[in-house]
């Protein structure tokens, strides 16, 4: 939901407890060897106004935002949102959403992405926090910019990394936050660990509930091998606490005790959940217990996704709250990030689901940004089905323009695409300045052919005059191995009966990084194919990979929004 109006700082409760650093966590804290930069706050200004006020301040405002608030205060935001995501001015990066009902308002606890461009890496130093007290689709959110950071409430943890944490009440009316963090001391394979806070409110300040340490870790309390990140609990209408957590394909549960922080009883494994990847999110409907999470069942038929860095949102039932667990199927199909990480709750009466996608300005992979819709039902079934969610977001921009490949069906030489890749990649209209395999089509394989192509189809003859490739690469020209740019390429026209050269009326270039277009004299077709030539050493010969292929007409018209399903379809024979 796009940010149309200014925000208006407040003061509010810091949630941060004050301590003194002890020696040993400031030299834990210099082992670490990438500490994440935090965004510089905006210019700010210092206004006493009642929180109640800051939807109609946001309302009334024109002005880009600013952060207004004294620098001992917690930080907030005024923020009306048109369309999803909640935040799309590139502004502020969120992620990891965990949504929370208490006192009559939507909590949403996120991540802060702070990556550039060009990292691939999750660089996440803190947790931000969006409020609504109305209608979530209605957009008028409060945004705590700054909201806690993980070494200011557990001593135990380093800097950074404040990945997907979820916000709790517990039996005695507390509020408790779990929190995937590194521990800094620890001496095992992988240094994440789950900690759990408490507070008096959602905003805080929040204490360690368990100042000894983590409460989920390779060595305690009970040893495992696993990455311990993605924590989800619920409490259950008797009061009894389910905590699980787990992520490249590992699914822990266990129950807690009434402190919110002891194992009672031991971690079950959970293997039923068809395509498990991480991101898991417990909650309870009309006496069935459900199960949503990032899945990542890879392959050209695939209920879920093509390609295997690319998730979807699944779920599974199970009539108790440790399971037997049973998948039941797909709710969200991939979205524009490579994850989505879910978190469903009913509110005023309707569902919601919030997730991430990489659809905000100067998005990506790892700057990605949170969004909600409503969650819908069958109940005419037994557990009840959720209804597949259909995600909304800005419109569409329908300014006509040359390049008609968006309303192409696609095929190559190389189908089915290898799971790493994703042939619809080459359309989306987007290049990534640091791509990811499923970014791009690509031909690599063991044994890579000397020649290999790819063809778009339209449902009716266009009249095309150029066309533009852009090819990634990790080898130069001349390489028998790896992804290279071609050793030569050319485009044909399917004429109803054979492929034809075009009339190229400017040269064929292959250049990495860069957009290589090449104009033709007119031909009116309904197939579009582009050769290539591989790279060769005089022995072997390299793969070919394209981020994006442009097709252009001389019939202008707004491109479509870009296709997540689907198996190759065009045929043009």
């Amino acid at each position: 939901m796009g940010v149309t109006a200014a925000p208006t700082g407040i003061m509010e409760p810091s949630p941060r407890r004050r301590k003194t650093v002890h020696p040993a966590t400031l030299r834990a804290i210099g082992r670490v060897a990438r500490r994440n930069a935090v965004r510089p706050s905006f210019a700010a200004m210092r206004l006493s106004i009642p929180i109640a006020l800051l939807p109609l301040l946001a309302a009334c405002a024109s002005s880009p935002r600013v952060a207004t608030v004294p620098r001992h205060g917690l930080e907030a935001r005024a923020v009306h949102a048109t369309s999803n995501p909640i935040l799309s001015d590139g502004t502020d990066y969120t992620a990891d959403p965990a949504p929370l009902v208490a006192g009559g308002k939507l909590y949403v606890i996120t991540g802060r992405d702070t990556a550039g461009p060009r990292v691939n890496d999750f660089k996440m130093p803190e947790w931000q926090m969006l409020v609504t007290s109305g209608d979530p689709m209605a957009g008028r959110w409060t945004h705590y910019p700054h909201f806690l950071k993980p070494d200011e409430v557990f001593e135990w943890a380093a800097p950074g990394r404040a990945y997907a944490a979820q916000i709790v009440r517990g039996p005695n009316g507390k509020f408790y936050l779990y929190a995937p963090v590194i521990h800094a001391a620890a001496t095992t394979r992988d240094k994440f660990a789950i900690g759990v806070a408490v507070a008096d409110a959602p905003l805080g300040p929040w204490v360690d509930a368990h100042p000894a340490g983590p409460v989920v870790s390779q060595s305690y309390p009970i040893a495992n091998d696993i990455q311990n990140i993605d924590p989800t609990v619920l409490v259950d209408d008797d009061g009894r606490v389910y905590l699980y957590w787990g992520t490249f394909g590992h699914l822990k549960g266990v129950e807690l005790e009434r402190d919110m922080v002891t194992f009672k009883g031991t971690p079950i494994d959970v293997r039923t959940l068809n395509g498990f990847f991480e991101a898991a999110w417990l909650f309870k409907r009309n006496g069935t217990y459900y199960m949503a999470y990032a899945a990542n069942t890879a392959g050209p038929t695939s209920e879920c996704t093509e390609a295997v860095y690319y998730a979807c949102i699944a779920y599974g039932t199970s009539p108790s709250p440790l399971g037997p667990w049973t998948y039941r199927g797909v709710i969200l199909d991939p979205v524009s990030s490579t994850t989505s990480h879910p978190g469903i709750v009913a509110y005023e009466g309707k569902w919601y689901i919030t997730y991430h996608t990489a659809d905000a300005k100067g998005g990506g992979h790892f700057r990605r940004s949170v969004a909600i819709d409503r969650v819908e039902w069958d109940d005419g079934v037994s557990p009840a089905r959720i209804r597949k969610v259909v995600p909304t977001g800005a419109p569409l921009d329908t300014t006509p323009i040359a390049n008609i490949a968006s309303h192409a069906r696609i095929t190559a030489s190389n189908v089915p695409v290898p799971v790493q890749y994703w042939l619809r990649a080459v359309n989306d209209g987007k290049v990534r300045p640091n791509p990811l395999p499923p970014d791009m089509w690509a031909t690599w394989s063991r044994n890579n052919p000397p020649q290999q192509w790819i063809v778009y189809q339209w449902e009716q003859p266009e009249t095309l005059v150029g066309s533009s490739l852009h090819f990634w690469g990790d080898h130069a020209a001349g390489a028998g191995a790896g992804v290279a740019p071609p050793k030569a390429w050319r485009l044909e026209y399917w004429d109803g009966g054979a492929w034809k050269p075009v009339s190229a009326t400017s040269p064929y270039t292959a250049t990495l990084g860069a957009d290589n277009r090449v104009d033709f004299a007119p031909v009116t077709t309904r197939c579009l194919r582009a050769v290539f030539d591989a790279s060769t050493d005089g022995t072997s010969f390299a793969a070919v990979a394209l981020q994006e292929w442009e097709a252009f007409s001389t019939r202008p018209r707004a491109a479509r929004r870009p296709s997540v399903k689907g198996a190759a379809t065009a045929n043009c024979s």
